[in-house]
């Protein structure tokens, strides 16, 4: 069961859902989703300096990108074919009965902006920043800004809490992330 904008507030004045920060209901929720805002950390592949990424071999994976903090006020230049790792600005704690999807928003979709690729799911229990699987798939660059609203975040209720939450899961690769991560493929 997807939850409804009357019982994501719910969740989240419980302290079952947390956000940080606290998020601002009028802008960012719609009737069965919240928005998250863009951080201000990318990662941007070395693709000049790595000639390739061998999933059999840990060493090519590693150290493939490098880190970009922008200002608050000061843009992202996305390019057209560019493909980067974001983060939200929102930190979020999910309870152990509750999951989340992540879609791209469409008015970021109508740039030719795709927010994740792959990974749209987070476990029940996640703790931590999303990271946004990020490619410009438009024509042109686009500007991007921190703290647009760049996803939605859809919850979703488990027919019972997990056995094993994200946060309880042996070598939760991802836990507690807080700025944008390079794959950790090699990792249990």
């Amino acid at each position: 069961m997807i939850l409804s904008d009357r019982d994501i507030k719910k969740y989240i004045k419980m302290g079952k859902i947390k956000i940080k920060p606290e998020p601002d209901f009028k802008k960012q929720l719609g009737s069965a989703s919240l928005d998250l805002r863009l951080g201000n950390e990318f990662r941007v592949f070395n693709h000049v300096k790595k000639p390739f990424i061998d999933t059999k071999d840990p060493k090519t994976f590693k150290n493939i990108t490098h880190l970009i903090k922008i200002k608050d006020k000061e843009p992202f230049v996305f390019q057209p074919g560019q493909f980067i790792l974001g983060v939200t600005l929102e930190e979020i704690s999910l309870p152990d009965g509750v999951a989340a999807r992540v879609d791209g928003r469409s008015s970021i979709g109508r740039l030719g902006i795709v927010v994740h690729s792959t990974a749209g799911h987070v476990d029940a229990g996640f703790r931590g920043r999303i990271n946004l699987e990020m490619e410009n798939i438009g024509m042109m660059p686009v500007l991007l800004y921190p703290g647009t609203r760049i996803c939605q975040l859809v919850f979703e209720l488990l027919s019972s809490s997990a056995e094993i939450p994200y946060y309880k899961k042996k070598g939760a690769k991802y836990l507690g992330t807080k700025s944008p991560e390079e794959s950790k493929l090699e990792k249990i």
